[in-house]
């Protein structure tokens, strides 16, 4: 079984993917959102493809560590995609997973235009690979 992470946005969903033995995280792909049935619906597809058995979501925490309307809402998305999906789903601290995946991309010399398209994906991974870090520990 692989570990999914997801990086939901308003307009994107950043997806990941851990290798079998759950080490390392991919990226996947980028979910250009569009309602929530069809987006619960594509991530199913991707879960039962991938053979997934658990998804990690990015919450994004208020940087004093409280939460705020933004992780209340990934709270809410969470909630309807584990009764959809019928998979495990927990959080991880995503503070700066996004400012880090846009440094990556800057040092590398990416266009504006270019890291649009994966900076979502990229903060996915982050929040994936920082998931799988703190479990082998």
């Amino acid at each position: 079984m692989r570990i999914m992470g997801l990086d939901v946005g308003e307009k994107r969903i950043g997806i990941a993917l851990s290798d079998p033995l759950k080490i390392i995280a991919g990226g996947h792909s980028v979910l250009e959102r569009s309602s929530l049935g069809q987006d619960l619906e594509h991530i199913k597809q991707l879960c039962l493809n991938n053979e997934v058995g658990l998804i990690v979501l990015g919450l994004p925490i208020n940087m004093n560590g409280t939460i705020g309307p933004k992780a209340l809402e990934i709270q809410k998305f969470a909630q309807e995609l584990e009764e959809y999906t019928g998979i495990n789903i927990t959080f991880r601290d995503e503070r700066l997973s996004t400012v880090a995946a846009e440094r990556v991309l800057l040092q590398a010399d990416m266009s504006r235009s270019k890291r649009k398209k994966v900076i979502d994906k990229l903060a996915a991974v982050n929040i994936l690979q920082n998931y799988l870090d703190g479990a082998r520990q």
